[in-house]
């Protein structure tokens, strides 16, 4: 069984840091010490921590700017863990520096419904270096809201959804120039910090300087948009259901998509599965189960460390605070329940 610890955050950044680096501080320096961050297996170029630093700094730079509290949370991972300030946003980065990978075959199919006034969103996590081993639940009091983050070595976001009743997904895609900033993981990770709406959630999307191309699925009580993002464009997809994979829905950005063709028929395929299906209600906890955990949207581990697999599935309740994970292969794995404590009432 895949170990997903469930860490507690709390207090200022830096101590929230602190926790999580110490909480997993043997973990984490397993992980780096593999290649660094498995990035020596995963690229035909040597890993080298001295060879990175200029772009880590780079990166930095940005995101101190643009997310302050979350530069001083890495830092304070960095201490409580024990490691290099370069190596635990190394951590944050790990997607920025290996940089396109246009031989990328699945990552994640995910999908959100507000029908019948009970909202959902789901997806699977596809990702290559066998990642499954270091996950974890971070249960984070932030700066306005408490909320339930899925993370991955280190990553201080990837996922989630918070009391405000925001739960935020994310794809892979493909498309502009990717350049130093603020890696759409932070991205996610503010955006469950302090949005309030789903209008709050766009807007800042579209007010950071992202580093790279992603799509960010956002649901809310009552609605659900998905904003495809490069580098310099943002674009809005709005729906009462909404389904994506790792290709461009908008047609202006389809223009510059650089999947590659086989990549892209399968994240048609992936798409057209859940379409056919349709999106189950969302306390279907079993059918959104079966649908996450058979292929095509489950994609199996070949055995190849470069070659993106599911790695763990989620379904989020924005109305319940609600996250339902399955830390692994999710056909195999057993369920995780996590639940947000509920706010205070007035008086």
């Amino acid at each position: 069984m895949t170990d997903a610890p469930l860490l507690n955050l709390s207090g200022s950044p830096h101590a929230r840091g602190l926790l999580h680096g110490h909480a997993l501080a043997g973990r984490l320096h397993g992980f780096l010490e593999d290649s660094l961050a498995r990035l020596g297996h995963l690229t035909d170029r040597p890993a080298v921590l001295d060879a990175l630093r200029p772009d880590i700094a780079a990166h930095r730079a940005v995101t101190a700017r643009a997310l302050p509290d979350l530069a001083a949370e890495i830092d304070g991972l960095a201490e409580g863990a024990g490691l290099e300030r370069d190596a635990a946003w190394l951590l944050q980065l790990r997607r920025e520096l290996i940089g396109y990978s246009r031989a990328t075959a699945g990552d994640c199919t995910t999908y959100a419904s507000v029908g019948g006034g009970q909202p959902v969103l789901a997806q699977t996590v596809d990702l290559n270096g066998d990642l499954d081993d270091q996950i974890a639940v971070l249960s984070v009091s932030g700066p306005r809201h408490r909320s339930l983050v899925l993370s991955f070595a280190g990553l201080l976001g990837y996922l989630g959804v918070n009391d405000a009743g925001i739960a935020v997904g994310i794809n892979l895609v493909l498309g502009g120039d990717w350049r130093p900033g603020v890696p759409p993981y932070l991205a996610i990770r503010h955006v469950l910090d302090t949005a309030d709406t789903v209008e709050q959630a766009v807007e800042t999307i579209r007010g950071l300087p992202l580093a790279s191309s992603r799509a960010f699925m956002i649901c809310g009580v009552d609605r659900t948009v998905c904003v495809e993002a490069t580098v310099a464009r943002r674009r809005v997809l709005d729906g009462d259901a909404l389904v994506h994979t790792n290709h461009f829905l908008n047609a202006e950005l389809a223009e510059q998509d650089e999947i590659n063709v086989f990549a892209k028929n399968s994240s048609k395929r992936r798409r057209r599965t859940v379409l056919d299906a349709g999106i189950p209600e969302a306390g279907d906890t079993e059918r959104h189960h079966r649908l996450l955990a058979t292929p095509p949207i489950l994609v199996p581990d070949n055995g190849d460390i470069r070659r993106e697999r599911t790695v763990a599935a989620v379904i989020l309740r924005p109305d319940l605070g609600e996250m339902r994970l399955w830390p692994g292969d999710p056909s195999t794995v057993p369920q995780q329940l996590h639940v947000l404590p509920q706010k205070a009432g007035p008086g």
